[in-house]
């Protein structure tokens, strides 16, 4: 039986697309006013998921366009009631149902001090939509499984988009417009494996994720996914943070999740397989290049040849498979996590 978890997973090539044609009016609307207004720097606020995308953003937002990006404080906004200042700000509120509160807040806040607005959403009627300036809203269709999949990556997809017009980047546009197939490219690459790997790993019950840079977003990530389906404590870690300290506890058999596709960092992703191995963990490696995939015996691949700005959106996606598969595997149903609803509302 396929799971809707599943079901939209494949959906994602499809949403893709969707979403890159709908929602570029109204990110070249945004960009417009951005230089117009010429603002100096961003504040991102969001929660869980979203604010996975947002951590993606200021590696993007920073590196291609010289723009600081600061992720909001809600509780400054909600509870204490001493927000920033923000001027000569784009405050941007990403949210997948537009219901979050303390997000809400925050924009709202932003639109009072004159800040340029923006929601990025999959409800384009939504509260948050309400109350801001600019709406980018996501083409994916209803995502009616309770772990996001298919909205993660469209907005991934839609925060490039924006950073791509504001520069008008053509070449990194084009690269846009392949996205849809690269990722439809890496779902047929990594399924069977990514079922094997999950079905060897169904005693797992704890569990590294490491990344840097642009892909320090899809360790958190996929972090997340591991502990929504399959109830695993996943902790997700800055491969340079993790070798100050918690590499610590590692031991013999402790699974390791290196996301590592081809880029800056990819060698020295690689590097650090050695020294894992020999503290006795078990590595598993989401990447497309040999330096990765050939130093484990387990690797999950991806598309090749994609660039490391752009890296993200295929590479979550073997993550995510590999959450649902160890769901199935321990027996869980991915559908109704435990304890979870689709929205949550925080304030």
């Amino acid at each position: 039986m396929i799971t809707q978890v599943e079901t939209e997973i494949r959906e994602q090539p499809e949403a893709l697309a969707r979403t890159i044609a709908g929602v570029r009016p109204a990110v070249i609307e945004l960009a417009s006013e951005v230089r117009r207004r010429k603002v100096e720097w961003v504040m991102i606020a969001a929660r869980g998921t979203s604010d996975h995308a947002a951590v993606y953003a200021t590696y993007l937002l920073a590196a291609t366009n010289g723009l600081p990006v600061a992720l909001a404080t809600p509780s400054l906004f909600t509870w204490y009631r001493k927000p920033p200042r923000l001027a000569n700000a784009l405050v941007l509120g990403i949210s997948q149902s537009g219901r979050s509160e303390d997000v809400v807040e925050v924009l709202a806040e932003a639109k009072r001090q004159g800040a340029v607005t923006a929601a990025l959403t999959n409800e384009p009627t939504s509260p948050l939509s309400e109350t801001v300036d600019h709406v980018l809203a996501l083409a994916v269709g209803p995502e009616r499984a309770v772990a996001a999949t298919k909205t993660y990556t469209a907005t991934l997809a839609a925060l490039a988009l924006l950073s791509a017009e504001l520069e008008g980047d053509d070449e990194r546009l084009a690269w846009l417009d392949r996205l849809p197939a690269i990722v439809a490219d890496t779902i047929e690459r990594a399924a069977d494996r990514v079922a094997a790997a999950a079905a060897a790993h169904a005693g797992m019950d704890r569990c590294v994720v490491l990344s840097r840079g642009y892909n320090y977003a899809t360790a958190l990530e996929i972090a997340l996914k591991m502990k929504e389906l399959a109830y695993i404590t996943t902790v997700p870690y800055s491969s340079a943070d993790f070798m100050h300290g918690p590499v610590a506890i590692l031991e013999p058999g402790y699974p390791v999740l290196l996301v590592a596709p081809s880029g800056e960092l990819a060698a020295q992703l690689a590097a650090l397989v050695p020294g894992l191995l020999s503290r006795g963990a078990e590595v598993l490696a989401i990447g497309n290049t040999g330096e990765v995939l050939d130093a484990t015996v387990e690797p999950l691949p991806i598309a090749p040849a994609v660039p490391e700005w752009l890296s993200p959106v295929p590479a979550v996606v073997p993550g995510q498979l590999l959450a649902m598969g160890l769901a199935a595997a321990k027996g869980y149903d991915p559908d109704r996590p435990r304890g979870l609803s689709k929205v949550t509302i925080t304030r």
